[in-house]
């Protein structure tokens, strides 16, 4: 068995999320949101650069060149995400673990609102939160429900490919970035040309890929993206942000008119010290939602969502008040994650300012 091997069966037992592999110090798992020691070993250079061999395989002479790959792998029957790079002249990796099979959207204790993202028949879809909330995860739960009840087609552009989906009724085809295509944008934009129903984008990070994107959604397809932001708010101001100032009422209408749904997930520790529990914000698009998107009166949509739950809509705060309220999380992580959200709004408000 590879050092490899044995690190993912060790940490898929243990109920880890992730692996560090650093020269000099033990490998390193994350566990329930925590670094923890659970190997002794203590990794040499030597062992260092087997691993980067064995995970880069016929890619390590790329590896050697950029200094970093994204790739996706089974390793001893688990799924992975890959990120092998070098610092400091040695190499290093972080290995994510993947769940063995895609789960049922029931199972992963998402609002109900989230069944009918699969019965979208166009418009921009948006999965929000910081790295490691299970966006990827929602979004798999996602396409494989419409795989399992639509005939559709489903395009993904991923960085890297993380789960791989059995073709139901739907026909399905997977790009990797960097394998199967340059970029999401140089992706995306063939996209609009294979005659996709469903389009995953993996990244919204640039004014290229979201403004094809927006176009897409405007166009008879249904996009579902992520972004790295906490709240629906945010998201929105960080697309209209990445483009120049005398583009940004434009884009304003175009998000307006095609944003259907802003989803904004995040883990909190389980009472029970044992796992993690979901948190999402989730803001579904109405009348009164457009109007303020498209007047860029973004601080007034978290009003808006605050009282129109009617139709599924929920603050993040609120959504942390019912874990609490229902034992699912301790006090101390409730105030833990109001006072974060608070110091977020802060920061944001200063930036703006500044």
């Amino acid at each position: 068995m590879s050092f490899t091997e044995k690190y993912v069966e060790k940490a898929f037992k243990d109920g880890a999320s992730d692996i560090h592999i650093v020269c000099g110090i033990s490998p390193k798992y994350r566990i329930d949101g925590s670094i923890k020691e659970i190997e002794s070993d203590i990794l040499t250079n030597e062992q260092c650069e087997e691993i980067a061999k064995e995970l880069s395989g016929e890619r390590f002479e790329e590896l050697k060149s950029i200094g970093e790959i994204d790739l996706s792998a089974t390793i001893a029957g688990t799924r992975c995400r890959i990120n092998v790079f070098r610092q400091q002249g040695i190499w290093s990796a972080a290995i994510r673990l993947l769940n063995e099979s895609i789960p049922e959207i029931k199972d992963l204790c998402l609002p109900a609102v989230v069944n009918e993202f699969s019965s979208y028949n166009q418009g921009l879809v948006l999965i929000t939160g910081e790295t490691g909330s299970g966006k990827s995860t929602t979004l798999a739960a996602v396409l494989n429900d419409i795989n399992h009840t639509k005939y559709k087609h489903i395009l993904t552009l991923e960085d890297p490919i993380e789960y791989i989906y059995t073709p139901d009724k739907c026909v399905i085809n997977q790009r990797e970035i960097g394998r199967d295509t340059k970029s999401f944008a140089a992706g995306l934009r063939a996209a609009l040309r294979e005659d996709p129903d469903v389009i995953l984008v993996g990244e919204m990070r640039d004014l290229e890929t979201i403004e094809t994107a927006l176009t897409a959604a405007e166009t008879g397809h249904v996009v579902f993206g992520t972004v790295h932001t906490n709240s629906a708010a945010d998201s929105i101001d960080r697309i209209v942000d990445v483009f120049p100032a005398e583009r940004q009422q434009q884009i304003r209408l175009q998000l307006s008119m095609c944003l259907k749904a802003v989803l904004s997930q995040q883990l909190l520790p389980k009472a029970s010290k044992k796992g993690r529990v979901l948190a999402c914000e989730v803001m579904k698009t109405d009348g009164a939602i457009r109007n303020l998107i498209r007047e860029g009166k973004t601080p007034q949509i978290h009003n808006t969502i605050q009282t129109t739950g009617n139709i599924g809509n929920i603050l993040m705060d609120k959504a942390v008040q019912n874990l609490y309220n229902s034992g699912a999380i301790t006090r101390e992580v409730y105030e833990s994650a109001l006072r974060e959200q608070s110091q977020q709004k802060q920061q944001k408000t200063a930036f703006k300012q500044f």
